[in-house]
Parts: structure tokens; C-alpha cells; sequence
């Protein structure tokens, strides 16, 4: 199976054209929850690629507002490249999203979609879950102020974590996008407010700089402070550690999740996230 048979061809992408502004691709990451968009540059021979714009360049370079002077150098793909190649990639480059690029900008094929093909079967695969999943899980406490996870998740550089309760036991899984979706975006102004209730209160953590591993800058957002509990999936899909790896696939497709606590018995044994499923394509 090659790139072309799993890709989102250029027709059906967002991009951001250059000239343009930091702006331009904000509020588009946000609503979107991607960690990252297409620049491209209209010429006389076709739609050309420059570069992707990501929040973590956001981050590093707050100030900056033209796009020009925020574009990653990411590895790109040809839409003849294998399936198994461009998994290969993802992993080894940590690219969720790898355009796809033969002289102009013809798509862009990401994580999900590889996924999408091992859970359709299109790409095969015969291992089980367990060969792949982690045993060291990101975990946070459900009553913790939500300013606290999203702090948790920034210093582990994870996109996820696995909430427990009061007896240690799993009861929710917190992603950056849950958090994605309740920050409150405060672009132009001058500072975004107060965080905290109490400057004083446990877990009282300043400097705010983002959300998830793949963020929002700090001026440009406000996180909730409500308890981690409430913002949380409480309903968590899990696997066991013989599930096949395309039984594991067709799970996060189906619940629409990257990554998947796995169990023995009731108790948490793992995590399996989606990049992990890729490996089992090429080695």
C-alpha cells in the first residue's frame, strides 16, 4: 500500500497561503486540534509547498508574527512512497503529519491515516498490542486543577494523561485536547488574566505556557481551574495485552483517540498510543 492509497489530497487540506500572519493559523489549530498546517505559495506552475507552521514554533518565537519566519523544516513524502516507509518516518522524526510533495504540494498523510489502514486491514499486520505498549504511563490526580494536568503533560512532553482517584485506581483519561477545547483564546490583548482563584492555594503553578504537547503561546490563552474531573473522558476505552494490533487500530478509529490504556484484569498495566502501532508496520 503506498502513500496515495491512505493520503487527504491537496483538495481536501486547509492551508495557510504566505503571505500571512501568526493569526491566519491560530484559531485554525484550535478548532481543528491539529498540531500543525500546510504554508504553500500559488505560482504560475502550481501550488507550492513552504513549510508547516506549528504551535511549538508559536511557542518559541511569541513575537513573531509573519509566517514566513515560522516554518518548520518537516521531511516530506511522495504519494509513490510505501506506507511502510512513511510509518518509518513518523516514528523516527516524530511527524504526525508529513506532506506529500512531487514538485507541488499534492496532500498530506498523518498518523491517523495509517492507522485508518491498519484498522481497514488495507495494510496488514499480525502482532498483538502488548509488543508496543509502554508500561510507563503519564497519570495525574482527577482532583487537580486543570492548570496543574496541562503543566503534567507540558514536562512530560506527553498528550495525554491517566487520571486517577483516590485509591490510585484509573478513572478518566485527560487529553490535550480536552484542554484544547475549553482554552480560551485572548489574542490581542495585552495579558490573559489570572489564572488562579488564590495565588497561595495548592498546586498554584505560574507561568502557563501552553497546552498539551502541542500548544497555544502563553499571551494568546486562559485554562479553566476547575478539577481535572471535569474536563476528563471518565468512559475509557481499554485494551487488553493480546488484543491484535489492528483490533487496537479499529479502537482508536472508532472512539476517536491516540492513545489507549491497556489492562490486566482491572488493573492499569500500560499505554499504547498510535505512533506505537506504526512501529509493527516495519519491524
Amino acid at each position: 500500500m503506498n502513500v496515495a492509497d491512505a493520503m487527504t489530497p491537496r483538495a481536501e487540506v486547509v492551508t495557510v497561503e504566505l503571505p500571512g500572519t501568526r493569526s491566519d493559523v491560530l484559531e485554525y489549530l484550535q478548532e481543528q486540534s491539529f498540531s500543525s498546517v500546510p504554508v504553500v505559495k500559488s505560482t504560475d506552475e502550481g501550488t507550492e509547498y513552504r513549510g508547516l507552521v506549528s504551535r511549538d514554533v508559536l511557542i518559541e518565537q511569541p513575537d513573531e508574527d509573519q509566517l514566513v519566519m515560522l516554518l518548520d523544516d518537516v521531511p516530506t513524502t511522495t504519494a509513490e512512497t510505501s506506507l511502510e516507509d512513511v510509518a518509518q518516518t513518523m516514528v523516527e522524526q516524530g511527524a504526525r503529519r508529513v506532506p506529500v510533495v512531487d514538485g507541488e504540494f499534492e496532500g498530506i498523510v498523518t498518523v491517523t491515516d495509517v492507522i485508518h489502514a491498519i484498522a481497514t486491514g488495507d495494510q496488514e499486520t499480525d502482532d498483538v498490542v502488548e509488543s508496543y505498549a509502554s508500561e510507563n504511563v503519564n497519570t495525574t490526580y482527577e482532583g487537580a486543577p486543570l492548570t496543574v494536568a496541562e503543566r503534567e503533560l507540558f514536562y512530560a512532553n506527553v498528550p495525554y494523561a491517566v487520571a486517577l482517584d483516590d485509591e490510585g485506581s484509573m478513572s478518566g483519561v485527560l487529553t490535550e485536547v480536552d484542554i484544547i477545547d475549553v482554552a480560551r483564546i485572548v489574542e490581542g490583548e495585552e495579558e490573559t488574566g489570572n489564572n488562579f482563584p488564590d495565588q497561595d492555594a495548592d498546586y498554584s503553578w505560574e507561568g502557563i505556557k501552553g497546552v498539551g504537547s502541542r500548544y497555544l503561546p502563553t499571551r494568546d490563552i486562559e485554562i479553566p481551574t476547575g478539577p481535572v474531573r471535569e474536563f476528563m473522558t471518565d468512559e475509557v476505552v481499554t485494551v487488553t495485552a493480546k488484543k491484535s494490533i489492528q483490533e487496537t487500530a479499529q479502537a482508536m478509529i472508532s472512539n476517536d483517540v491516540e492513545q489507549i490504556p491497556m489492562v490486566t484484569g482491572e488493573q492499569l498495566a500500560g499505554i499504547v498510543c498510535d505512533v506505537d502501532l506504526l512501529e509493527a508496520l516495519y519491524e
